[in-house]
């Protein structure tokens, strides 16, 4: 028998390292090649690696959280032959004793000691808890509030089997839940795509000074219009919400304000102005906040963008986006739909230079100059790099996408 090593393949883009954020397995398991042994993140994705070799797992290449190198030892197995690796240090010894007292029997070598478990304890009431979509589904289907449901997995991440265990249990199901203390703490390592979003977060608002713009946009022609096209077209073209417009909008705007368009190398003090536009759309899905990029964004007719804004927000969901589809954006495009408050301070997706947040739509009443009359009303709140965009050229672009927000017709008009 001997030892194969598995090691963190290279998975591009420059990695050097990447987050351990998943096992699939654990020291005494049985793998096939090919097996998925562990999920690593990316700064753009998670990463899922398989076995390149059938045998058994002696040793994990480290807790998760931990940032493993590229090349560095991810699973340790067991396996028939010599294996790639040299024997470990108490396998050698054992040997080593043999060798020098022919005729004797070496103490038999222990097998690895398998890891302290995570000590798991139950979500905290309110906390939104971690499980796939079919679980979820499942869930609701039985009444069962996953709040109440302990979860085995890393991050307490409910699995079916969580669920079996829990209904057999008789565990307590929605509509019979009595009101009590929770004196439950839950204890959340900040790791993979929650780590990844909470540094970026914290190094775009640490270097980037801030200006925020909160314009109010009368929406009644654009919706109309877009009723009507959704109409027209029903079942034959994609559905048009909201964001394809504002994307032709933003295309138009930075046509006469490229600056806007831009990422900002503060390291090497460069603006790259970029002629393409590649949006990103930032999605909320189970593992955070992803931003996947529409990129030449300029090139795409209305429904072209609302197809493929539908499809990567449908692939950050399912975990099936690419990595590709995650990078190169030149400016953002954030809702939070019908959760949307009246105003917002949205954060530049760094290094980009401006950001452009929706808020909720709503009637509100609007002075004519005669009278008050009910209007579709909703604010635009755009967020610049202070230090490469000035507030006059901020304003300007605001009020470029109100007036073409606001007289749709413009937004199909050439030159």
């Amino acid at each position: 028998m001997g030892v194969f090593e598995i090691r963190l393949p290279d998975v591009g883009e420059g990695v050097a390292e990447a987050e351990l954020i998943e096992w699939h397995v654990k020291p005494g398991d049985v793998v096939r090649e090919d097996d998925i042994l562990a999920a690593v993140m990316t700064d753009k994705a998670a990463v899922e690696v398989p076995s390149s070799a059938d045998g058994t797992v002696l040793e994990l290449g480290g807790d998760i959280g931990a940032m493993i190198p590229v090349g560095g030892v991810l699973v340790r197995l067991e396996v028939e032959g010599a294996g790639n690796a040299a024997a470990s240090a108490p396998e050698a010894e054992a040997e080593q004793a043999a060798e020098t007292a022919p005729g004797t029997q070496p103490e038999p070598v222990p097998e690895p000691a398998a890891k302290k478990p995570v000590r798991r304890m139950p979500p905290l009431e309110g906390a939104k808890p971690l499980a796939a979509p079919s679980v979820r589904a499942r869930a609701r289907a039985e009444g069962v509030n996953l709040r109440q449901v302990p979860g085995s997995g890393p991050a307490g991440r409910i699995s079916h089997e969580d669920l079996d265990n829990w209904i057999a249990s008789g565990g307590i199901k929605q509509g019979g839940v009595t009101r009590g203390r929770n004196t439950g703490v839950e204890e959340i390592r900040v790791v993979g795509m929650r780590r990844k979003i909470a540094e970026k977060m914290a190094q775009a608002k640490r270097q980037i000074p801030h200006i925020t713009i909160v314009e109010e946009v009368e929406m009644g022609a654009l919706e109309d219009l877009r009723a009507a096209l959704n109409k027209k077209h029903e079942g034959s073209r994609p559905k048009l919400t909201l964001l394809p417009f504002l994307l032709r909008a933003i295309v138009e705007a930075v046509r006469e304000q490229p600056g806007l368009n831009a990422r900002f190398d503060d390291e090497e003090g460069v603006i790259h102005r970029h002629g393409g536009v590649h949006a990103g759309i930032a999605t909320q899905t189970e593992q955070g906040l992803t931003v996947p990029v529409v990129h030449h964004a300029e090139a795409g007719s209305l429904w072209d963008n609302a197809a493929e804004i539908q499809r990567l927000a449908e692939a950050a969901r399912d975990g099936s986006i690419k990595r590709e589809e995650l990078s190169g954006g030149t400016i953002t495009i954030t809702s939070l739909g019908p959760l949307g408050a009246i105003a917002t301070t949205p954060i530049v997706n760094y290094p980009e230079v401006a950001i452009v947040g929706v808020n909720k739509m709503q009637i509100r009443p609007v002075w004519d100059g005669q009278q008050f009359r009910p209007r579709k009303m909703m604010n635009l709140s755009c967020s610049f790099d202070h230090r490469v965009v000035d507030g006059w050229d901020a304003a300007v672009f605001v009020q470029k996408l109100k007036s073409l927000l606001e007289t749709p017709a413009m937004l199909f008009v050439e030159g």
